[in-house]
């Protein structure tokens, strides 16, 4: 014999998911935005107002300078103007992997069937974010060995730069 639910249990249901969703105890890979991008730096961008940090990788921060010819250059806003030139105006898709403690959604994000993130580390624009992933390592090896973007010069990685900046 099947007991139908009571309105009770029904209620107490959606009132749990209703609660989770709202709490953001669902999964960020649960998440995915489209839509047209505007960049922020070489590892974010935000879609209808939503910031995205790009999972696996870390780019040059805006205020980065890099050496190459023996001079300075601003290789932090090169990384995302990188970036910004390869969207375009074409919409993007984001597929949340998590959020982070800033509530941004970290996420890997295309241009039709592109990887954006692996563009940004083939390129030379960013690093592989070893401490997260290591699923654009490849990629990175491959860009130091053909000197391209920041591997033209010599720059301190992202994170170190962070520390010292601060």
């Amino acid at each position: 014999m099947r007991v139908a639910p009571s309105w009770t249990m029904v209620c107490a249901i959606v009132f749990s998911v209703l609660a989770l969703s709202a709490s953001g105890a669902v999964p960020a890979a649960a998440e995915s935005l489209a839509g047209q991008a505007s960049v922020i730096d070489g590892d974010t961008m935000e879609i209808h107002g939503q910031r995205i940090r790009l999972f696996g990788i870390d780019a040059v921060e805006s205020r980065q300078r890099c050496i190459r010819g023996g001079k300075q250059w601003n290789c932090g806003k090169d990384s995302a103007f990188a970036l910004a030139d390869r969207i375009g105006r074409s919409a993007i898709d984001c597929r949340g992997v998590e959020r982070d403690r800033y509530g941004r959604l970290v996420a890997v994000c295309f241009k039709g069937s592109e990887d954006l993130n692996r563009w940004m580390v083939e390129q030379g624009w960013a690093v592989a974010y070893r401490r997260y992933s290591m699923d654009y390592v490849q990629a990175e090896e491959a860009a130091r060995a053909a000197g391209r973007g920041l591997w033209s010069g010599s720059f301190d990685m992202p994170w170190d730069w962070r520390k010292t900046a601060r």
